[in-house]
């Protein structure tokens, strides 16, 4: 199945940007074939995307955290591991030096990734969609075809009941902000896991 980049046209303003006196407008793109991923001809059952404002602090903590975990439980031949911000601004830029130092701490190499936007043709790639926090989800939710099957909720709603509605951004905060949100991504992921497991979405080995 081929699906497009079809960008969504408008102004978002976000916190980070009135902070730094910017708007978000989304570039229009050209029609951008894009080959759909998961398929069962290659083993994955599953495609997931995380997606922040930047893509440069959780949303490729999170790709990382739940990638390792499950390399880790023997799973992830079976599933597609993205990530991707709303904002454009970091776009070709690895995570922040902060999250990379505080994830290689728990054994998660973030380096090698490099941040991108999220488009329209996500929806269709991707089963689902997960937004760090009420804001991305806003704005993901306004971007998403009508006609998309993709699962768009908040990470934070598959982990423990004690656990808050968002991720907290941890761009202009200190040192300790990264490990909360490893923390609070480590808890969502181990939920999500079982989740896929118990719905037979995926076959645990």
């Amino acid at each position: 199945m081929i699906g497009y980049d079809l960008n969504a046209v408008g102004i978002v303003v976000d916190q980070r940007a009135q902070r730094d006196g910017k708007n978000f407008r989304p570039r229009r793109a050209s029609l951008i074939p894009v080959p759909c991923w998961a398929c069962v001809e290659c083993g994955i059952m599953v495609a997931v995307l995380f997606v922040c404002l930047g893509n440069i602090c959780r949303s490729p903590t999170a790709e990382g955290v739940f990638r390792g975990l499950c390399e880790s439980r023997g799973v992830g031949g079976q599933i597609r591991i993205d990530s991707a911000g709303t904002g454009d601004w970091h776009v070709g830029n690895p995570p922040d030096s902060r999250a990379i130092a505080a994830a290689a701490r728990r054994g998660i190499d973030l380096s090698p990734l490099r941040a991108r936007q999220v488009r329209v043709a996500d929806f269709q790639e991707f089963d689902f969609v997960m937004a760090m926090d009420s804001s991305n989800f806003r704005d993901l939710a306004l971007l998403q075809p009508q006609d998309s099957a993709a699962e768009l909720s908040r990470w934070l709603s598959w982990a423990g009941s004690t656990a808050p509605g968002d991720v907290p951004d941890p761009y202009y905060g200190g040192d300790g902000g990264f490990e909360e949100v490893l923390d609070l991504i480590e808890d969502a992921s181990r939920g999500f896991l079982a989740h896929l497991v118990s719905s037979g979405k995926i076959v645990a080995s």
